[in-house]
């Protein structure tokens, strides 16, 4: 992997890992990521990586329909998860593809590299 490319996902997977919404299944697979950078093993957990960040990043239908669910009021609560169905509402009508999240803007930033990362 470039230098330049290597820093930036470096720098990226800090943030990811430092956000309040990543999940513990990410944040585990980012450190390990980190933890295997200059080893031989990096190229095998860098594609162990990019699997969990396609897999953890929210679609921002999914967000809409997460946050108008049941479960979605109880995980943000009622007021919440309509002002968070809102949000994703407008980014998407802006374009976005992605929940806009500390994590999944991290995770974006990331697979936006991820030919340039194998």
């Amino acid at each position: 992997m470039d230098k330049e490319v290597l820093n930036y996902v470096v720098e990226k997977t800090h943030e990811l890992v430092d956000a309040p919404t990543c999940s513990s299944e990410t944040k585990a697979a980012a450190l390990a990521w980190l933890d295997a950078v200059g080893t031989e093993g990096e190229a095998a957990e860098t594609r162990k990586y990019i699997e969990e960040l396609e897999e953890d990043i929210m679609p921002v239908d999914n967000l809409i329909g997460f946050a108008e669910s049941e479960a979605g009021s109880q995980v943000f609560g009622a007021d919440k998860a309509k002002e968070v169905a809102a949000h994703a509402r407008e980014i998407k009508a802006a374009g976005a593809k992605y929940c806009d999240c500390p994590a999944c803007a991290a995770v974006e930033a990331i697979l936006e590299k991820k030919d340039l990362m194998i």
